[in-house]
Protein backbone atom coordinates (compact mmCIF):
# COMPACT_ATOMS: atom_id res chain seq x y z
CA UNK A 1 0.00 0.00 0.00
CA UNK A 2 2.00 3.16 -1.35
CA UNK A 3 -0.46 5.40 -2.79
CA UNK A 4 -3.56 6.93 -0.77
CA UNK A 5 -6.25 9.14 -1.94
CA UNK A 6 -8.31 11.61 0.68
CA UNK A 7 -11.64 12.71 -0.92
CA UNK A 8 -12.81 15.47 1.31
CA UNK A 9 -15.77 17.44 0.22
CA UNK A 10 -17.04 19.72 2.96
CA UNK A 11 -15.19 22.24 5.52
CA UNK A 12 -16.45 19.92 8.28
CA UNK A 13 -15.22 16.40 6.75
CA UNK A 14 -11.51 17.87 5.91
CA UNK A 15 -11.72 19.22 9.76
CA UNK A 16 -11.45 15.85 10.42
CA UNK A 17 -9.14 14.42 7.91
CA UNK A 18 -6.24 17.03 7.92
CA UNK A 19 -4.90 15.54 11.45
CA UNK A 20 -4.93 11.93 9.20
CA UNK A 21 -3.15 13.47 6.35
CA UNK A 22 -0.46 14.63 7.70
CA UNK A 23 0.16 11.96 9.36
CA UNK A 24 -0.21 9.49 6.87
CA UNK A 25 2.01 11.44 4.63
CA UNK A 26 5.46 10.51 6.73
CA UNK A 27 4.91 7.14 5.38
CA UNK A 28 2.56 6.92 2.43
CA UNK A 29 2.26 8.29 -0.78
CA UNK A 30 -0.67 11.19 -0.27
CA UNK A 31 -3.24 12.41 -2.42
CA UNK A 32 -5.90 15.05 -2.03
CA UNK A 33 -9.16 15.03 -3.63
CA UNK A 34 -10.94 18.14 -3.60
CA UNK A 35 -14.69 18.39 -4.26
CA UNK A 36 -18.50 19.36 -3.37
CA UNK A 37 -19.35 22.00 -1.54
CA UNK A 38 -15.81 23.31 -0.92
CA UNK A 39 -15.94 24.65 -4.46
CA UNK A 40 -18.77 26.58 -4.23
CA UNK A 41 -18.84 30.64 -3.86
CA UNK A 42 -21.79 31.10 -1.15
CA UNK A 43 -19.68 28.40 1.01
CA UNK A 44 -16.70 30.45 1.08
CA UNK A 45 -14.83 28.69 -1.72
CA UNK A 46 -13.13 26.85 1.17
CA UNK A 47 -10.85 24.76 -1.13
CA UNK A 48 -8.58 27.40 -0.48
CA UNK A 49 -7.96 26.24 3.63
CA UNK A 50 -6.93 22.93 1.25
CA UNK A 51 -4.45 24.40 -0.61
CA UNK A 52 -3.19 26.72 2.04
CA UNK A 53 -2.28 23.76 4.00
CA UNK A 54 0.46 22.97 1.76
CA UNK A 55 -0.03 19.42 1.29
CA UNK A 56 1.96 18.13 -2.27
CA UNK A 57 -0.94 16.25 -3.98
CA UNK A 58 -3.74 18.34 -3.93
CA UNK A 59 -6.80 18.31 -7.10
CA UNK A 60 -9.49 20.06 -7.14
CA UNK A 61 -12.48 18.37 -9.06
CA UNK A 62 -13.92 19.99 -11.99
CA UNK A 63 -16.84 18.61 -11.11
CA UNK A 64 -18.76 21.83 -9.38
CA UNK A 65 -21.99 20.74 -7.40
CA UNK A 66 -24.43 23.20 -7.77
CA UNK A 67 -27.60 20.67 -8.00
CA UNK A 68 -30.15 20.96 -5.16
CA UNK A 69 -30.70 17.12 -6.38
CA UNK A 70 -28.49 14.41 -3.95
CA UNK A 71 -28.59 11.92 -6.50
CA UNK A 72 -27.13 14.56 -9.38
CA UNK A 73 -24.40 15.52 -7.12
CA UNK A 74 -23.55 11.97 -6.93
CA UNK A 75 -23.23 11.22 -10.58
CA UNK A 76 -21.43 15.06 -11.33
CA UNK A 77 -18.55 13.41 -8.71
CA UNK A 78 -18.47 10.12 -9.90
CA UNK A 79 -17.65 10.57 -13.23
CA UNK A 80 -15.05 13.54 -12.43
CA UNK A 81 -13.39 10.87 -10.02
CA UNK A 82 -13.18 7.88 -12.01
CA UNK A 83 -11.43 9.92 -14.41
CA UNK A 84 -8.56 11.39 -11.68
CA UNK A 85 -8.49 7.54 -9.95
CA UNK A 86 -7.42 6.57 -13.50
CA UNK A 87 -4.62 8.53 -13.90
CA UNK A 88 -2.80 8.30 -10.23
CA UNK A 89 -4.33 4.70 -9.58
CA UNK A 90 -4.23 4.67 -5.82
CA UNK A 91 -4.12 1.64 -3.37
CA UNK A 92 -6.56 2.85 -0.93
CA UNK A 93 -9.59 5.58 -0.65
CA UNK A 94 -10.22 7.25 2.70
CA UNK A 95 -13.61 8.38 2.96
CA UNK A 96 -15.26 10.22 5.88
CA UNK A 97 -18.94 9.61 7.32
CA UNK A 98 -22.24 10.33 5.18
CA UNK A 99 -21.77 12.72 2.24
CA UNK A 100 -22.81 12.06 -0.94
CA UNK A 101 -18.84 12.52 -1.86
CA UNK A 102 -17.87 10.10 0.09
CA UNK A 103 -20.32 7.49 -0.86
CA UNK A 104 -19.24 8.49 -4.59
CA UNK A 105 -15.29 7.55 -3.23
CA UNK A 106 -16.78 3.81 -1.82
CA UNK A 107 -18.54 3.43 -4.68
CA UNK A 108 -15.52 4.29 -7.27
CA UNK A 109 -13.26 1.94 -5.07
CA UNK A 110 -15.21 -0.43 -5.09
CA UNK A 111 -16.29 -0.54 -8.60
CA UNK A 112 -12.92 -0.12 -9.54
CA UNK A 113 -11.10 -2.74 -6.81
CA UNK A 114 -9.50 -0.12 -4.97
CA UNK A 115 -9.54 -0.49 -1.22
CA UNK A 116 -11.82 2.05 1.00
CA UNK A 117 -11.00 3.32 4.52
CA UNK A 118 -14.27 4.57 5.64
CA UNK A 119 -13.49 7.21 9.12
CA UNK A 120 -16.17 7.22 11.63
CA UNK A 121 -18.67 4.83 10.84
CA UNK A 122 -21.36 3.11 13.16
CA UNK A 123 -22.73 6.79 13.81
CA UNK A 124 -26.93 6.93 14.44
CA UNK A 125 -28.75 9.55 13.20
CA UNK A 126 -32.02 10.73 12.38
CA UNK A 127 -31.90 11.77 8.84
CA UNK A 128 -30.85 9.88 5.60
CA UNK A 129 -27.24 10.72 6.33
CA UNK A 130 -27.78 7.39 8.40
CA UNK A 131 -28.26 5.29 5.66
CA UNK A 132 -25.47 6.88 3.44
CA UNK A 133 -23.08 6.50 5.99
CA UNK A 134 -24.23 2.52 6.42
CA UNK A 135 -24.01 2.24 3.04
CA UNK A 136 -20.48 3.52 3.01
CA UNK A 137 -19.68 0.68 5.34
CA UNK A 138 -20.82 -1.76 3.25
CA UNK A 139 -18.41 -1.13 0.52
CA UNK A 140 -14.86 -0.45 2.84
CA UNK A 141 -12.60 -2.86 3.81
CA UNK A 142 -11.46 -1.18 6.64
CA UNK A 143 -13.26 0.80 9.40
CA UNK A 144 -11.82 3.41 11.54
CA UNK A 145 -14.61 4.42 14.38
CA UNK A 146 -14.69 6.80 17.48
CA UNK A 147 -16.14 4.63 19.66
CA UNK A 148 -16.44 1.07 20.95
CA UNK A 149 -20.15 1.79 20.64
CA UNK A 150 -19.80 2.45 16.80
CA UNK A 151 -17.43 -0.99 16.10
CA UNK A 152 -20.72 -2.92 17.78
CA UNK A 153 -22.65 -1.26 14.85
CA UNK A 154 -19.86 -2.37 12.41
CA UNK A 155 -19.94 -5.57 13.11
CA UNK A 156 -23.78 -5.62 13.19
CA UNK A 157 -23.41 -4.82 9.33
CA UNK A 158 -21.59 -8.24 8.91
CA UNK A 159 -18.13 -6.61 9.02
CA UNK A 160 -14.61 -8.63 10.24
CA UNK A 161 -13.88 -7.14 13.29
CA UNK A 162 -10.22 -7.80 12.56
CA UNK A 163 -10.84 -4.38 10.31
CA UNK A 164 -12.66 -2.45 12.52
CA UNK A 165 -10.09 0.41 14.28
CA UNK A 166 -11.47 2.04 17.07
CA UNK A 167 -8.82 5.74 17.38
CA UNK A 168 -11.62 7.77 18.29
CA UNK A 169 -13.07 10.91 16.34
CA UNK A 170 -9.44 12.82 14.38
CA UNK A 171 -10.72 16.33 15.01
CA UNK A 172 -9.53 15.69 18.85
CA UNK A 173 -6.16 15.37 17.94
CA UNK A 174 -6.70 19.28 17.01
CA UNK A 175 -8.75 20.05 19.70
CA UNK A 176 -6.55 18.98 22.72
CA UNK A 177 -3.29 20.09 20.88
CA UNK A 178 -1.68 23.32 21.13
CA UNK A 179 -1.91 24.02 17.49
CA UNK A 180 -5.27 26.35 18.06
CA UNK A 181 -4.92 30.29 17.54
CA UNK A 182 -5.78 32.05 20.61
CA UNK A 183 -9.68 33.65 21.05
CA UNK A 184 -8.24 37.30 20.67
CA UNK A 185 -6.55 36.80 17.80
CA UNK A 186 -9.26 34.72 16.00
CA UNK A 187 -11.86 37.45 17.28
CA UNK A 188 -9.05 40.17 15.71
CA UNK A 189 -9.28 38.36 12.11
CA UNK A 190 -12.89 37.96 12.10
CA UNK A 191 -13.59 41.61 13.11
CA UNK A 192 -15.79 40.06 16.03
CA UNK A 193 -16.42 42.26 18.45
CA UNK A 194 -18.73 40.17 21.24
CA UNK A 195 -16.94 39.70 24.50
CA UNK A 196 -19.56 36.97 25.07
CA UNK A 197 -21.21 34.81 22.62
CA UNK A 198 -23.21 31.65 21.51
CA UNK A 199 -22.45 29.72 18.37
CA UNK A 200 -25.39 28.71 15.73
CA UNK A 201 -25.64 26.32 13.15
CA UNK A 202 -28.57 24.96 11.55
CA UNK A 203 -28.70 22.02 8.80
CA UNK A 204 -31.23 21.40 6.51
CA UNK A 205 -32.88 17.64 7.40
CA UNK A 206 -33.41 16.71 3.76
CA UNK A 207 -36.23 14.14 4.79
CA UNK A 208 -38.17 17.70 6.42
CA UNK A 209 -37.87 19.83 4.05
CA UNK A 210 -41.63 21.32 4.08
CA UNK A 211 -40.83 22.21 7.77
CA UNK A 212 -37.23 23.75 7.51
CA UNK A 213 -38.52 27.42 6.80
CA UNK A 214 -40.89 26.94 9.88
CA UNK A 215 -37.96 25.40 12.28
CA UNK A 216 -35.52 28.14 11.35
CA UNK A 217 -37.25 30.78 11.87
CA UNK A 218 -38.81 29.59 15.39
CA UNK A 219 -35.11 29.44 16.33
CA UNK A 220 -33.69 32.84 15.13
CA UNK A 221 -37.30 34.16 17.25
CA UNK A 222 -36.09 32.53 20.10
CA UNK A 223 -32.16 33.64 19.88
CA UNK A 224 -33.66 37.49 19.08
CA UNK A 225 -35.50 37.34 22.19
CA UNK A 226 -32.86 35.67 24.47
CA UNK A 227 -30.51 38.76 23.75
CA UNK A 228 -27.28 36.44 23.57
CA UNK A 229 -24.59 37.53 20.79
CA UNK A 230 -24.50 35.15 17.89
CA UNK A 231 -21.98 33.78 15.81
CA UNK A 232 -23.57 32.13 12.85
CA UNK A 233 -21.78 29.88 10.66
CA UNK A 234 -23.61 28.81 7.19
CA UNK A 235 -25.23 25.31 6.54
CA UNK A 236 -24.15 22.55 4.75
CA UNK A 237 -25.24 22.51 0.75
CA UNK A 238 -28.20 20.13 1.64
CA UNK A 239 -31.73 20.42 -0.37
CA UNK A 240 -33.11 23.05 2.10
CA UNK A 241 -29.52 24.57 2.76
CA UNK A 242 -31.23 28.41 0.85
CA UNK A 243 -34.50 28.50 2.91
CA UNK A 244 -32.03 28.53 6.05
CA UNK A 245 -29.65 31.21 4.19
CA UNK A 246 -32.23 33.29 3.04
CA UNK A 247 -33.35 33.69 7.35
CA UNK A 248 -30.34 33.65 8.46
CA UNK A 249 -29.41 36.49 6.30
CA UNK A 250 -32.15 39.04 7.55
CA UNK A 251 -29.56 39.40 10.76
CA UNK A 252 -26.71 40.31 8.62
CA UNK A 253 -26.85 43.81 9.68
CA UNK A 254 -28.06 42.79 13.39
CA UNK A 255 -25.52 44.47 15.77
CA UNK A 256 -25.75 40.70 17.76
CA UNK A 257 -25.18 38.73 15.19
CA UNK A 258 -21.97 37.74 12.79
CA UNK A 259 -22.58 35.78 10.11
CA UNK A 260 -19.36 33.80 8.24
CA UNK A 261 -19.74 31.08 5.21
CA UNK A 262 -17.20 29.63 6.71
CA UNK A 263 -14.18 29.48 9.42
CA UNK A 264 -11.38 28.02 9.13
CA UNK A 265 -11.44 24.42 11.84
CA UNK A 266 -8.87 26.01 14.34
CA UNK A 267 -10.61 29.16 14.13
CA UNK A 268 -13.75 27.55 14.68
CA UNK A 269 -12.31 25.50 17.57
CA UNK A 270 -11.25 28.35 19.21
CA UNK A 271 -14.07 30.47 19.21
CA UNK A 272 -16.11 26.40 20.36
CA UNK A 273 -14.11 26.46 23.49
CA UNK A 274 -14.61 29.81 24.45
CA UNK A 275 -18.17 30.06 23.26
CA UNK A 276 -21.45 30.37 26.20
CA UNK A 277 -22.87 27.64 24.32
CA UNK A 278 -23.87 26.17 20.85
CA UNK A 279 -27.16 25.93 19.71
CA UNK A 280 -28.70 24.65 16.44
CA UNK A 281 -28.49 20.68 15.08
CA UNK A 282 -24.94 20.14 14.33
CA UNK A 283 -22.94 17.40 15.16
CA UNK A 284 -19.79 19.84 16.46
CA UNK A 285 -23.26 20.43 19.04
CA UNK A 286 -22.69 16.77 20.35
CA UNK A 287 -19.31 15.85 19.79
CA UNK A 288 -16.80 18.52 19.71
CA UNK A 289 -19.33 20.69 22.39
CA UNK A 290 -18.85 17.37 24.32
CA UNK A 291 -14.78 17.35 24.85
CA UNK A 292 -14.82 20.81 26.23
CA UNK A 293 -17.73 20.50 28.04
CA UNK A 294 -19.69 23.28 26.51
CA UNK A 295 -23.18 23.56 26.83
CA UNK A 296 -25.28 22.53 23.84
CA UNK A 297 -28.69 22.89 22.61
CA UNK A 298 -29.84 20.25 19.70
CA UNK A 299 -33.18 20.79 17.61
CA UNK A 300 -34.99 18.49 16.32
CA UNK A 301 -34.36 14.84 14.83
CA UNK A 302 -30.95 15.51 12.68
CA UNK A 303 -28.74 14.36 15.93
CA UNK A 304 -31.62 11.70 16.86
CA UNK A 305 -29.50 8.98 18.48
CA UNK A 306 -27.08 10.76 19.96
CA UNK A 307 -28.95 13.53 22.17
CA UNK A 308 -30.04 11.44 24.95
CA UNK A 309 -26.77 8.90 26.15
CA UNK A 310 -26.18 9.40 29.11
CA UNK A 311 -21.96 10.68 28.47
CA UNK A 312 -24.06 13.79 26.84
CA UNK A 313 -24.59 15.41 29.60
CA UNK A 314 -23.82 18.81 28.46
CA UNK A 315 -26.66 18.51 26.04
CA UNK A 316 -30.67 19.76 26.04
CA UNK A 317 -32.76 18.45 23.33
CA UNK A 318 -35.67 20.09 22.31
CA UNK A 319 -38.67 19.84 19.33
CA UNK A 320 -37.52 23.13 18.10
CA UNK A 321 -40.63 25.35 19.20
CA UNK A 322 -39.61 29.12 20.09
CA UNK A 323 -40.94 28.93 23.79
CA UNK A 324 -39.00 25.77 24.26
CA UNK A 325 -35.95 26.85 22.49
CA UNK A 326 -35.84 29.53 24.84
CA UNK A 327 -36.52 27.70 27.47
CA UNK A 328 -33.13 26.07 26.65
CA UNK A 329 -31.28 29.00 26.32
CA UNK A 330 -32.22 30.67 30.36
CA UNK A 331 -31.41 27.50 31.55
CA UNK A 332 -27.96 27.38 30.37
CA UNK A 333 -25.04 26.67 33.18
CA UNK A 334 -21.58 26.67 32.89
CA UNK A 335 -19.19 24.31 30.85
CA UNK A 336 -19.77 20.86 32.51
CA UNK A 337 -16.88 17.99 32.77
CA UNK A 338 -15.32 17.19 29.71
CA UNK A 339 -16.15 13.62 28.30
CA UNK A 340 -13.09 11.54 26.01
CA UNK A 341 -16.16 9.61 24.96
CA UNK A 342 -14.90 10.78 21.61
CA UNK A 343 -11.22 9.97 21.96
CA UNK A 344 -8.08 11.20 23.60
CA UNK A 345 -6.41 13.21 21.03
CA UNK A 346 -4.41 10.28 19.03
CA UNK A 347 -6.17 9.20 16.09
CA UNK A 348 -3.80 9.80 13.55
CA UNK A 349 -1.16 7.93 14.89
CA UNK A 350 -3.45 4.84 15.61
CA UNK A 351 -4.94 5.41 12.02
CA UNK A 352 -1.53 5.12 9.98
CA UNK A 353 -0.15 2.25 12.38
CA UNK A 354 -3.37 0.33 11.36
CA UNK A 355 -2.79 0.95 7.67
CA UNK A 356 1.02 -0.50 7.99
CA UNK A 357 -1.07 -3.59 9.59
CA UNK A 358 -2.93 -4.22 6.81
CA UNK A 359 -0.51 -4.68 3.33
CA UNK A 360 -2.21 -7.89 1.74
CA UNK A 361 -6.03 -7.16 2.35
CA UNK A 362 -8.01 -7.88 -0.64
CA UNK A 363 -11.00 -5.90 -2.05
CA UNK A 364 -13.15 -8.88 -2.03
CA UNK A 365 -15.27 -8.97 1.02
CA UNK A 366 -17.14 -11.66 3.23
CA UNK A 367 -20.16 -11.34 5.65
CA UNK A 368 -19.88 -12.07 8.74
CA UNK A 369 -22.53 -13.38 10.32
CA UNK A 370 -23.06 -12.51 13.86
CA UNK A 371 -24.76 -15.27 15.50
CA UNK A 372 -25.67 -17.48 12.96
CA UNK A 373 -23.22 -21.18 12.81
CA UNK A 374 -23.25 -23.43 9.80
CA UNK A 375 -24.54 -25.88 11.97
CA UNK A 376 -28.10 -23.90 12.19
CA UNK A 377 -28.29 -23.40 8.89
CA UNK A 378 -27.69 -26.60 8.35
CA UNK A 379 -30.56 -27.33 11.34
CA UNK A 380 -32.96 -24.90 8.92
CA UNK A 381 -31.66 -26.53 5.35
CA UNK A 382 -32.69 -30.39 6.79
CA UNK A 383 -36.16 -29.30 8.54
CA UNK A 384 -37.49 -27.11 5.40
CA UNK A 385 -35.95 -29.29 2.57
CA UNK A 386 -35.87 -32.64 3.76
Amino acid sequence: MEKIVFITGTRADYGKLKPLIKEAQKSFNVFVYVCGMHLLERFGYTYQSVLDDNFENVYCATAINHSKNMDIDLANTLMDLNVYLQEVKPDLLVVHGDRVEALAGAISGMLNNILVAHVEGGEVTGTVDESIRHSISKMAQFHFVANYECKLRILQLGEKEENIFVIGSPDIDVMLSSQLPSLDLVKQMHQITFRKFAILIYHPVTTELSSIQYHIQQLMLATEESKNNYIIVYPNNDSGSDIIINEIEKYKKHERYKLFQSLPFEDFLSLLKHAQFIIGNSSAGIREACVYGLPAIDLGSRQQGRYHKSYLRNVQHTDGQNKSILSCINQIDSHKIASSYFGTGNSASLFVEALKSKYEESTQKKFVDIGVTEQAIQNYINEVCF
